[in-house]
């Protein structure tokens, strides 16, 4: 079974945590959901993480700046316009 991805956009309060903090991303992933993206407001950039196992992700892409195309790998397989962000 294929889980959702996952998509957190850091604020003011919690965009330290959530760029250090790796627990939340481990649990993510043995939940097994195949993608993570990290959208950092603060810093303006989005990492995405995805081959997700048991002790979290295998691969981190990025971090990709606002305005780059991210390419979300299988099972989506399609391109996020990040321009907008």
């Amino acid at each position: 079974m294929v889980g959702g991805a996952i998509v957190e956009v850091t604020s003011d309060s919690n965009a330290d945590t959530d760029r250090i903090i790796k627990r939340k991303r481990k649990r993510y992933a043995q939940y097994g959901a195949p993608l993570y993206l990290l959208v950092d407001r603060q810093r303006k950039e989005c990492t995405l993480f995805s081959d997700p196992h048991d002790l979290g992700y295998g691969e981190v892409h990025g971090p990709y700046s606002f305005g780059t195309a991210v390419a979300l790998p299988a099972p989506f397989d399609l391109s996020l316009d990040t321009a907008g962000f």
